[in-house]
């Protein structure tokens, strides 16, 4: 046994391992990345992670630091839940509900409950959380803030930022905080404190008060977006000032969270469906704009490539939905007001939209035809699970987001990068967000597949960024896209990312190889031989 594990399991409550079986499978996680932990730890208490925080820095002043990767259900398609040090893995005993409050409609969890039980829970409770991914069955709540995810239904409500109230967070020194939005008198008197948090306050005002206006360019003309780090609202007009916005969508590079307060809103069962057909992108382009304005719950889309696609390889899957020759583009509009009289209205007023371009269209109120339509739209899971001899679906450019009125020449883009490459495009997402998902099918033991893949990454992540979008939409940086950070948003504000990740981690402890500092070679270097899903198999994936 290594001294590091040694000298952990003296001194936490919870479980240290360095068994192989443990660290090779903790090696990799939803991305096309392979790195291995030396020690695997399944902390119980906070107290747990604050001596591990500590012990990493106290190694660190003698220059042999281990760095410290929290993870959740590792479904990550970025790489962010690898780490090559000790891998913090919170869904074994830190996954509970704490506290769950109707009248304030709050809930209080811990970094490990998984998010579909969570859901479940608080549903019977009348309440829902919005912006859950397509991962919901298998992920964690800490993952998802850890990432900013969103998903089908951030169209209206938007991501997971909006929703998390305040985190309870181990810096990287071991010390605990609570973050939540303070007065300029709270700020002050967390700026004189002779702690770390004290001078982490004192440095990051600083840092925002100083760059006011390269910090107000980071916002970008998208609708959803988890790249970078989100400065703009830490500090606002009126000098209050909160950490909270900032570590939400932070993939653990800034402190490692403990504990969660989520907002949660009313869940309305009665919901209405329509799904349309479309012969021609620029009809449904055109009809998404104008149903935006009827503000639904979702804008969901597939094209005609993946609905043949699971026609060919799986055509049980679509058997009684929807009948060949499929529509170019098929939408999902979804209605969830309060109030069937609102929902009429909205059906009624789409209804015109739609007969003007086509008569290819079904509407529903029922539960159960519902669920059953919505297996179009969560069919994509297929190709994700597909295999062609070696050859796998790679998620290595399924996030990229446009400005909405370029989500038809976005489309256009993404089927020319496809036949450039010679390979089969399949297109779905969130037409409403203009975040769409598509994954080529590579063979990562062939070099010249490889190659392949990283040509495609970097023509694909440079025509995003010059149509004004973002690389990613909900999946963050990770190892992935961290290298097209300084393209998307500019050195200086590249320099700021630094800046910011130093303030709260000098020592380069938390999570290093992610979103910062991260280069090609780096990638190359963590690319797996092979690429499958295999610690995932207790669920098929949705996307």
């Amino acid at each position: 046994m290594s001294k590091v594990a040694q000298y952990l399991r003296q001194h936490i409550v919870g479980e240290v391992t360095t068994a192989k079986g443990a660290r090779d499978f903790f090696s990799t996680d939803g991305s096309v990345f392979t790195v291995t932990p030396q020690v695997v730890v399944y902390p119980r208490t906070v107290d747990d992670i604050r001596k591990i925080a500590r012990f990493s820095w106290q190694l660190s002043e003698r220059g042999k630091a281990i760095s410290i990767t929290a993870r959740g259900a590792g479904s990550d398609q970025a790489g962010a839940a690898l780490g090559d040090g000790i891998s913090l893995v919170f869904p074994a005993h830190m996954n509970k509900l704490l506290e769950l409050d109707t009248k304030r409609n709050i809930a209080r969890v811990q970094p490990g409950i998984n998010y579909r039980n969570f859901q479940d829970t608080i549903k019977t409770h009348g309440r829902f959380l919005p912006p859950y991914p397509s991962s919901i069955d298998f992920s964690t709540l800490g993952g998802a803030v850890a990432n900013n995810a969103a998903g089908e239904r951030t169209i209206k409500y938007g991501a997971t930022r909006e929703f998390t109230k305040s985190l309870k967070l181990v810096l990287s020194n071991g010390e605990l905080i609570e973050t939540g939005r303070l007065s300029k008198r709270e700020l002050n008197r967390k700026k004189g404190l002779a702690t770390f948090e004290g001078e982490i306050y004192r440095k990051l005002d600083g840092l925002v008060s100083d760059n006011a206006d390269l910090i107000a360019t980071i916002v970008k003309d998208v609708s959803k977006n988890s790249t970078g780090y989100d400065l703009a609202d830490v500090k606002r007009k009126d000098g209050s000032f909160d950490l909270t916005p900032l570590l939400v969508g932070s993939q653990g590079t800034l402190g490692i969270i403990t504990e969660i307060t989520l907002g949660i809103i009313p869940n309305n069962m009665h919901r209405s469906l329509a799904v349309i057909g479309f012969t021609e992108i620029d009809q449904a382009n055109n009809v998404v704009q104008e149903l935006k304005k009827l503000q639904p719950a979702a804008i969901e889309m597939v094209d005609k490539h993946l609905l043949d696609f699971i026609h060919e390889h799986y055509p049980d899957q679509l058997k009684g939905l929807i009948e060949a020759p499929y529509p170019q583009i098929l939408l999902m509009v979804e209605f969830d007001d309060i109030g069937r009289g609102i929902q009429a209205r909205k059906i009624k007023k789409l209804t015109k939209i739609v007969q003007k371009v086509t008569n290819d269209f079904q509407i529903t109120t029922d539960y159960e035809e519902r669920e059953e339509l919505w297996k179009i739209r969560h069919s994509a899971a297929a190709v994700v699970a597909h295999s062609e001899g070696k050859k796998k679906a790679l998620p290595i450019i399924e996030d990229g987001v446009v400005p909405q009125e370029h989500f038809e020449k976005f489309i256009h883009n993404i089927y020319g990068i496809f036949k450039k490459y010679d390979l089969d495009a399949a297109v779905w997402g969130h037409a409403g967000n203009a975040n769409l998902h598509m994954q080529p099918f590579l063979d990562l033991s062939s070099l010249g597949d490889r190659q392949k893949a990283f040509k495609i990454m970097d023509e694909y992540y440079t025509m995003v960024i010059k149509m004004g979008g973002s690389t990613a939409g909900e999946h963050n940086d990770g190892r992935l896209r961290a290298p097209y950070l300084p393209a998307l948003y500019g050195a200086e504000v590249y320099k700021l990312f630094e800046a910011t990740k130093n303030v709260f981690d000098p020592r380069g402890i938390l999570n290093p190889g992610v979103k910062i500092g991260v280069t090609k070679e780096d990638q190359l270097r963590e690319l797996r031989k092979e690429y499958n899903m295999d610690h995932l198999g207790q669920h098929l994936p949705r996307t």
